[in-house]
């Protein structure tokens, strides 16, 4: 499914913060949180922050938010940590990661997002080893351990659908539902088609998915390869982790958000081809409204 056929299309949804932070919103691109503030696109992060004796602020915690990909990790880590760009990604090798033997020493998907103190002497070896700890935990889990059974799966693979999931749901109502679509069209043989592989594959987030991009030769290229891409792509927390264990029942093989908060799910590909049709015709009218904007 092409630019004009998606397997579906995203947008942000704004919901309602918690008293005291606005939480990352899996389309959003900013999140304040209590005195910091981070920003999932730039991966710049401004963590908790103290003023020690001398009267100058240092940083006392850092926020991984749900859906960041690994690369925005390393970035935060050496940001917040004022390191020179690409030195905790330089450090996978030092950390000597409890990593599943799939993973192959990519941590991708086990970066858990979370809220991880620095201590006193932060390095990105003792984050990183936070971070995978917190995931093993969760992840190794009777419940999650349980379900990825249940679902002929092992927990690399139930991480790797549940990161999908975070990419790809408009809403944490949507997970479930995404992972039913990821289920059946395993089942049935399909493709996924899902273009946030593709984004993943491109090191970019988008909307605009082409012909050409999914013809692009990477094994994160869920249109020409059949099954799940090699890693997750990117970090999921627990409401996606749950979906990818426990999908919500149904025989959906597509979906596409038509516009904010009308997310289509269906069976049926002509059905599913009249949804898209009005994607494009609600982001063309979008589109327009906006350069009319622009225009004065």
């Amino acid at each position: 499914m092409h630019m004009n056929t998606p397997s579906r299309a995203r947008s942000p949804r704004s919901p309602r913060p918690p008293r005291g932070a606005v939480r990352l919103t899996r389309r959003g691109r900013i999140a304040l949180i209590a005195a910091g503030a981070v920003v999932a696109g730039t991966a710049v992060a401004v963590p908790l922050l103290m003023t020690d004796d001398e009267g100058e602020s240092r940083p006392t915690s850092l926020v991984i938010p749900e859906g960041w990909r690994a690369a925005q990790v390393y970035e935060a880590v050496d940001k917040t940590l004022a390191l020179p760009a690409g030195t905790t990604k330089k450090s996978l090798a030092r950390a000597e990661l409890k990593l599943p033997n799939d993973a192959e020493g990519n941590p991708e998907g086990y970066l858990y997002p979370a809220t991880y103190p620095l201590g006193e002497q932060p390095t990105p070896e003792k984050l990183l080893t936070a971070m995978v700890e917190t995931a093993n935990r969760k992840f190794h889990g009777a419940p999650v351990a349980a379900g990825a059974q249940r679902n002929a799966l092992n927990v690399y693979q139930a991480v790797t659908i549940a990161s999908i999931v975070q990419a790809e749901a408009a809403t944490k109502d949507d997970m479930g539902k995404v992972a039913r679509v990821i289920f059946n069209r395993m089942e049935r043989g399909m493709p996924l088609q899902m273009d946030s592989t593709i984004n993943y594959a491109l090191g970019r987030s988008t909307l605009a998915t082409t012909t050409e991009d999914t013809r692009i030769e990477s094994p994160y290229n869920s249109y020409q390869r059949m099954g799940l891409p090699p890693t997750p792509i990117d970090n999921p927390g627990d409401d996606a982790l749950r979906a990818a264990i426990a999908p919500t029942p149904g025989d959906w093989l597509y979906f596409v958000t038509v516009k904010p908060g009308d997310t289509r799910f269906t069976a049926d590909y002509a059905e599913h081809q009249r949804n898209v049709a009005e994607f494009n015709r609600n982001r063309q009218s979008t589109s327009a409204a906006a350069a009319k904007a622009a225009a004065g």
